[in-house]
């Protein structure tokens, strides 16, 4: 507790920094802030976290890990990182040496390599938390007349404003989504309504079709989907791009159209709701105008779904974060109740997980998704999740301004106007003590003496000129 006893608990009411020590090329320069706008974090030490020694640690760091490879394409593809993926980057480092862990130590790591920050959207005592996972749906590679709703891939006419080659990831915030008419004007993209009314018909940007509308919104909520063909083939597909408008989730639709109560909403009662009511399920499904693209992955049936992060996401381990706040990679501890096992919020969840994906509604400095795999218990988990929690970033060490502080050498004492020896100085007023020697072969010849002042001629009478100007 020592080393946060000179910490104190940061609450600002515009933007929060935390101080980072200077960072590859950086080094040598003033240090820079890591802002958290609207965000308030205190230090907190391990013994403090409840529930942190009783976690699997060895699974978080499996899931560390696969972040860490990431990490290194990134180094690859540019020459600088932001300080946090940077600092994580050294982490990983150490983190391949130390392979393999047993439970103890991969704690030990998390420990050792990591500062625990609790962190908290300004003024709130708790994050919030929702589940995910990656539904397995019936469809057809052709429309039919029971499969009739496509889902498409990315439009050959969405952009990016100011990005001229978009890739394989697309921008999730922060930039202008549209769609090019003429050479240079961009205008807003097509919205949900539009595009379900054929606003992409004849582009042949289908990949499959599903049954319904409904199931095509929810495969673009969930982020990914596995799409049982006719055939028995399964289809892999994942998110792509957005069209750019903001994502409203039509739970709070139906909640302010007194519809459903807060407590009411969940996955399930929405979507049966939505299947009973297909013609109110229209207008209320249109009050969302964002709209998700997907594209077909080369995974196999065990593995699990992509993240934003481009690693395959680890059930009850992976979360999706605000990526304009946070960086993948990085490791939060949630505590929280959460109804696991059956509707009641009583299963603690006190576990480590790792930032590997994000999403449009996920906003905030403690807001998070929980990924709980594919299929229909996963489904019925994910669900039922919508409930507070304490979120406990894993600062890297080298970024606590106090532990950056241990390596920073002190500068060299200035000099003052005067200058003190360590050694005592005689006091010139002292009387020799009888006990001491006399000193030894000293003579009168040998003590110098003064040299003779000059001596002073009288001064003669001031002039009378002078003597009157000072009276005048």
């Amino acid at each position: 507790m020592a080393a946060y006893g000179v910490r104190l608990l940061i609450l600002l009411a515009g933007v929060v920094g935390i101080f980072v020590a200077a960072h590859g090329r950086a080094f040598g320069q003033e240090r820079q802030p890591i802002t958290f706008p609207d965000t308030q974090y205190q230090p907190v030490d391990w013994a403090e976290l409840e529930g942190w020694n009783d976690d699997d640690h060895a699974a978080a760091f499996a899931a560390f890990l696969s972040s860490c490879r990431t990490l290194d394409a990134k180094q690859r593809q540019t020459r600088e990182l932001p300080a946090i993926p940077a600092a994580l980057k050294d982490i990983c480092v150490r983190a391949k040496a130390a392979i393999p862990l047993d439970d103890e130590g991969a704690k030990k790591f998390f420990e050792e390599n990591f500062a625990p920050i609790r962190i908290n959207k300004l003024g709130d005592t708790d994050g919030f938390l929702t589940g995910y996972y990656e539904p397995i749906m019936d469809g057809s590679r052709v429309p039919t007349g029971e499969f009739t709703a496509p889902l498409y891939r990315r439009p050959p006419n969405l952009v990016a404003s100011g990005r001229r080659k978009l890739g394989d990831v697309f921008p999730s915030k922060g930039v202008f989504v549209g769609r090019r008419v003429g050479r240079r004007k961009i205008v807003p993209y097509y919205t949900r309504a539009e595009i379900e009314d054929g606003a992409l018909d004849g582009w042949h940007l289908e990949i499959c079709y599903l049954r319904d509308q409904v199931d095509v919104l929810f495969a673009q909520i969930q982020g990914s989907a596995r799409i049982r063909l006719e055939d028995g083939t399964i289809l892999r597909v994942n998110y792509d791009s957005h069209n750019g408008w903001p994502y409203t989730p039509v739970g709070r639709v139906l909640v302010d159209s007194k519809i459903m109560t807060k407590d009411q909403v969940s996955m399930q009662s929405i979507r049966d709701w939505m299947e009973a009511n297909p013609d109110q399920a229209k207008d209320v499904r249109r009050q969302n105008r964002s709209y998700v693209f997907f594209r077909i992955t080369n995974l196999a049936n065990e593995d699990e779904a992509v993240g934003g992060e481009g690693v395959q996401l680890m059930p009850g381990r992976s979360i999706a974060v605000d990526r304009s706040l946070h960086a993948y990679g990085t490791p939060f501890f949630i505590q929280a109740a959460l109804p696991i096992a059956g509707e009641k919020a009583a299963t603690k969840f006190d576990r480590l997980m790792i930032a590997q994906d994000t999403g449009s509604a996920i906003v905030g400095p403690a807001r998070a998704d929980i990924y709980f795999g594919a299929g229909d218990e996963a489904a019925r988990i994910a669900g039922r999740i919508k409930h507070t929690g304490g979120f406990v970033m894993l600062l890297p060490r080298a970024l606590d301004p106090v532990e950056a502080g241990r390596d920073i050498p002190l500068p060299p004492e200035r000099p003052g106007p005067f200058s003190f020896a360590t050694s005592t100085m005689d006091d010139p007023t002292a009387l020799p003590d009888a006990t001491d020697p006399p000193p030894a072969d000293l003579t009168a010849q040998d003590v110098p003496l003064p040299e003779a002042r000059p001596a002073i001629a009288p001064a003669g009478a001031p002039k009378a000129k002078a003597i009157a100007r000072q009276r005048k």
